[in-house]
């Protein structure tokens, strides 16, 4: 089961609803600067709109490919760690907002992470140190360290994948 914590809503359905839980001005600001992001070739200036203007948490390294979305409403409560790599067009969602409620949870990505392009992170999500997610994906459950997971539904296919050894980068050149 994911993280999540639930608000139930009366009257319409949650998205009619969504600016008593977030500013509008909040979201379009948000929106703006994503949008600039998700354009950005500049993987520097791209993690500086996500840690100063959003206020993700994002570590050392980080890459996040052209066309990654963001979640709009709730930045703030994304954390990737270091040294991973978000594929191109990727979402990464920290809200949803169903008929009878809405739902809120943070969305926690490990060091050396590799998520492979055209993936859904639903909110409430963990993905472990060194885990591969494959391309096109939906993760739906959190992914333990070291494990290769893909498809929709997600699932495991390999338990442990070889992680680098990012400290003596030597080892890894092709002779």
């Amino acid at each position: 089961m994911r993280n999540v914590d639930r608000y139930p809503v009366e009257g319409p359905n949650a998205l009619w609803q969504v600016y008593k839980t977030v500013s509008r001005l909040k979201a379009v600001r948000n929106f703006i600067f994503i949008q600039l992001a998700r354009y950005c070739p500049s993987l520097p200036l791209k993690n500086f709109i996500y840690r100063r203007v959003l206020g993700m948490k994002v570590g050392k390294k980080t890459a996040f490919a052209l066309m990654v979305m963001v979640d709009v409403f709730f930045p703030e409560r994304i954390k990737v760690g270091d040294n991973s790599i978000i594929g191109y067009n990727t979402t990464i969602l920290t809200h949803e907002y169903l008929i009878r409620e809405y739902r809120i949870g943070d969305v926690v990505i490990g060091s050396n992470v590799m998520i492979g392009a055209n993936t859904t992170i639903l909110p409430g999500v963990t993905i472990g140190d060194g885990a591969v997610v494959a391309a096109g994906s939906l993760v739906h459950k959190d992914v333990p360290a070291g494990c290769f997971v893909g498809g929709n539904p997600m699932r495991e296919i390999k338990r442990s994948v070889a992680q680098p050894d990012i400290a003596d980068p030597a080892k890894h050149i092709i002779h």
